[in-house]
């Protein structure tokens, strides 16, 4: 199982596999046919409240990930991450994200849920 994450803005890799996005607004100034997403679960991102206020900066990355995984657990968001298990089980999936520092974002958390 392979899963990575990387930044929308990014240029598609070949190595990318299926392109899962997985934030909950389209990316600004980015054109869909250049993004190329395979998926968007939107079940998956967080709730807008907890977004806003991990964004004000009111948290740590450590409690936004614990209160993340939380709300992942409700039906439609677990139904969610196991569709993108699955694709991970079948091949290489990456999580794309506009956030500017991916790697203290929810895609990473949902990375090491997903066993990256």
């Amino acid at each position: 199982m392979s899963v990575r994450v990387r930044r929308v803005y990014d240029p598609p890799e070949p190595q990318d596999g299926v392109r899962v996005l997985v934030d909950r607004l389209w990316p600004r100034g980015l054109a869909k046919d250049a993004a190329r997403v395979d998926e968007w679960p939107k079940a998956l991102t967080p709730s807008t409240e907890l977004r806003r206020w991990y964004h004000a900066g009111e948290g740590s990355y450590e409690e936004f990930a614990e209160r993340y995984g939380a709300e992942l657990a409700a039906e439609e968001a677990a139904e969610a991450l196991e569709g993108v298990r699955e694709l991970a089980r079948r091949g290489e999936v990456t999580l794309l994200t506009a956030s500017k520092t991916p790697e203290e974002s929810h895609a990473s958390v949902l990375a090491r849920l997903l066993g990256a």
